[in-house]
């Protein structure tokens, strides 16, 4: 039988602790409006540990799929920001969770839920049946606090899902696109024991452009339009940069999703944040087209097309 994929449950976490934008500007020569302007951001998340706020979304995911963890076949950690260096952090979300399976981290840095998405996917067709996929981050740990330029964007929180193997006539992933730019990975970096530091007019610039360029090239494989979406599932960096590239695409802002105005920049935990929350507010329908796209430090970029299913 020939075999597909698809998403049978999800679920999220996010720290309790919140970080206004007047709180920054307590500490900071910045000011809500001024952060508001530039960033679409009012608010994030701070606090916890990858781990746990994976294993808090995983499990969240596990049960909306009806899935024990003892019967997956991988788990699968998509981040940038690990408690440790060895051993990966998935481990510890394998152990907690009770999981028998193979276990392992994803660093594309904001990319890396969709980089996940295909690697799930390509794992159960070579026979697994049921993978977790778990984006999670803890970006206010190499923050620093002092710098207006980037303590203003980053949050922390964690997004899972749950793929299922499924007959190809329902398989949900309907095309896709990775890309890295190695050339540009100083643009956007931290080193061991640093903090972030990140260019961000250059990071601006290549980003718009980078995320037309992986939307075009994943319609593409899909045979499909921008009419055929019915939402677009961007990474939650920057608001004007969602608004650039989906006004070069021909997609209206009202048909994108966007919550990092309360979440701030989660990297790989941002697409599936807004993912869920696009499906429990009803805005993500079964058989709706999504177009999830990501760019992050690398500079990595991906972009799928899925195939709601809940």
């Amino acid at each position: 039988m020939s075999r597909g994929s698809r998403i049978i449950g999800y679920g999220t976490a996010l720290p309790d602790r919140v970080i206004t934008n007047h709180d920054l500007a307590q500490t900071l020569d910045t000011s809500d409006t001024w952060i508001t302007e530039r960033t679409g951001i009012k608010e994030r998340r701070i606090g916890g540990t990858t781990r746990a706020l994976g294993i808090e979304a995983a499990r969240k995911a596990l049960e909306m799929a009806g899935v024990e963890a003892k019967d997956l076949d991988g788990v699968i950690l998509a981040t940038t920001t690990p408690d440790r260096v060895i051993p990966a952090t998935a481990s510890s979300v394998q152990l907690e969770l009770g999981a028998r399976c193979g276990a392992f981290d994803l660093n594309a840095a904001c990319s890396g839920f969709v980089y996940g998405l295909n690697v799930a996917h390509g794992l159960i067709l070579a026979g697994a049946d049921q993978i977790l996929l778990v984006g999670s981050e803890t970006l206010s740990r190499f923050v620093d606090w002092e710098d207006r330029a980037t303590a203003v964007l980053f949050g922390d929180g964690a997004g899972a899902v749950v793929l299922s193997a499924t007959d190809a006539a329902d398989n949900a992933l309907l095309g896709w696109a990775l890309d890295c730019k190695g050339e540009m990975e100083k643009s956007l970096h931290c080193d061991f024991g640093g903090f972030i530091h990140m260019d961000g007019r250059e990071v601006f610039r290549q980003a718009v452009r980078i995320m037309v360029e992986t939307c075009d090239r994943a319609l593409a494989a899909a045979g499909l339009r921008t009419s055929d979406v019915a939402l677009v599932i961007p990474h939650q960096a920057n608001i004007r940069i969602i608004q650039s590239a989906c006004e070069k695409l021909g997609i209206a802002e009202d048909r994108t999703v966007q919550v990092l105005s309360w979440t701030g920049n989660t990297s790989s935990a941002s697409i599936p944040l807004a993912l869920a929350d696009a499906a429990d507010s009803g805005r993500l329908a079964a058989g709706d087209i999504a177009l999830m796209v990501g760019f992050g430090a690398g500079m990595t970029s991906a972009s799928a097309l899925l195939r709601w299913s809940l």
